[in-house]
């Protein structure tokens, strides 16, 4: 089983996490912000990546803080839990509606940390949750994990519905990146390996 457990503290969260990227989707999630926690839940339903998560912040502050870290320390493990990428099939793709909203995700587990992010520059909140902090989310996540993703918001009006579409086209398409080919040798580059 490829799992990974990784800590991390600074001075402005407090991070743990445990995946399992060979999982069904289990997920045990505490953040002290609860559009956060429903993003990270539906990442580890859709992407059946067994995610046990605890993490605290400096919300009084502003939801920023946490909401990259949490990014950043998710794409740590996943990075983890790669290993040598051997078997992997590398690449990943999936187009997922929301009612309304449509989003776009493409990825290439590639050691080269890139993320080409467009969600028609809308901003305003949910609850409480700053929409722009996706992209934060996000970027965290993929220089961590050192993986090249393009994820794009194709349509949509309701801040809810694009978030969780752009969430479970990331989480669908790394479930197919992550996957093992049982046809193939080695690691998936000409190069020999995925730095």
């Amino acid at each position: 089983m490829r799992k990974a457990t990784v800590k991390r503290e600074t001075r402005e969260t407090q991070i743990e996490i445990s995946i399992n990227l060979d999982g069904t989707g289990k997920y045990s999630v505490d953040t002290p912000v609860g559009f956060l926690t429903h993003m990270v839940e539906t990442f580890s339903k859709h992407s059946l990546i067994d995610v046990e998560l605890m993490a605290t912040g400096d919300v009084h502050v502003s939801h920023h803080h946490t909401v990259e870290d949490v990014g950043i320390v998710l794409g740590m493990a996943i990075k983890e839990a790669l290993g040598d990428k051997k078997g992997i099939r590398r690449f990943g793709y999936s187009i997922i509606p929301m009612d309304e909203a449509l989003a776009m995700c493409s990825i290439d587990l590639s050691g080269r940390p890139l993320l080409f992010y467009d969600d028609m520059e809308l901003r305003g909140k949910i609850t409480q949750f700053d929409f722009e902090l996706m992209e934060e989310f996000f970027k965290g996540l993929v220089l961590s994990a050192g993986i090249t993703v393009h994820l794009k918001a194709l349509s949509g009006k309701n801040l809810h519905h694009i978030a969780e579409s752009l969430t479970k086209a990331f989480a669908v398409a790394l479930r197919q990146a992550v996957d093992i080919d049982p046809r193939r040798k080695g690691t998936p580059s000409t190069k020999g390996v995925l730095e």
